[in-house]
Parts: structure tokens; sequence; C-alpha cells
């Protein structure tokens, strides 16, 4: 079942256009809530980060000689998108025109604020698990310590 795109915008990079459209209720949900975080450099979640641009880019149709095609999965994302920097344009384009936080500078702040809270947490999880090497076992007393009496 095709989803259908709603409110197209046009969007163009260099030579290349494309039509961006807002996020049905529900897959919206799930990408603005995975987006963020999915584009941390977190060990081992780039599958999360792809799939999530993934279901981002389903959103978008590249427009090539007067037809319109849905980038809906990674081939055609591959083959229409000229570049991994044209397409983070793309998502970061279709970010703020899918959610008001993202626009008018908002996206730095708020990018900025999930950026804290992680580091935040990293910082606190690294504290937490060094307490205990941190806690010092009493040394023994070596021979040139040892008192005369």
């Amino acid at each position: 079942m095709a989803i259908d795109l709603l409110e197209p915008k046009e969007f163009t990079v260099g030579n290349s256009k494309y039509l961006l459209h807002k996020f049905p209720a529900v897959q919206g949900r799930e990408i603005v809530a995975k987006y963020p975080i999915a584009a941390l450099p977190k060990l081992g979640d780039y599958g999360v980060s792809e799939e999530t641009m993934l279901k981002l880019m389903n959103f978008v149709c590249a427009e090539k000689n007067g037809k319109t095609i849905r980038l809906e999965n990674r081939t055609l994302v591959d083959n229409h998108v000229a570049s991994w920097e044209v397409l983070a344009k793309i998502e970061v384009a279709m970010m703020e025109y899918n959610c008001s936080f993202f626009t008018n500078g908002k996206a730095s702040d708020f990018l900025e604020g999930v950026a804290q809270k992680f580091l935040s947490k990293i910082s606190e999880m690294l504290i937490n698990s060094s307490v205990p090497s941190l806690q010092q076992e009493k040394q023994p007393i070596t021979n040139s310590e040892q008192s005369i009496p």
C-alpha cells in the first residue's frame, strides 16, 4: 500500500530538483523520534541511522526529465542523489520542512541540546564505572615504611 505524499515543496541542490513532502502522522513521529539520536555517532548503530534516513527519503521525489521519481529505497537514492553531501542537505531540508522546531536556527539549538544530554549521559556512565577503580585498596606496608619500636 503506497503512502500518499503530502504538501510538496520544491528543493534544488546544484542542478538537481527534488520535491520534499510532509510526513504523515505515524511515520513522521517515528522519523522525528529516531532521527536526532540516530544521527549522533554511536558505535554499532549505523544501521539505525541508515534505516531512519531511508524512511525519511521515502517522502522525497527526484525530478528528472519531467518525471517524478519517489526515492523509496536505497538504489533509487543512490541513483538520483549525486553525493553524500547532497543527501545530507536533503535530510536537513526535510527535517526543517517537517519540524517547526528545526527552522529559523532552532535546529542547531535542538541538536546542541541533544548532544549535551548525550555527553552528560556518557560522562555520568564513565564516572560511575570508574568509581570502583578510584577506590584504592590499603597499600601493604613496605620494609622502608615500617617503624622500629
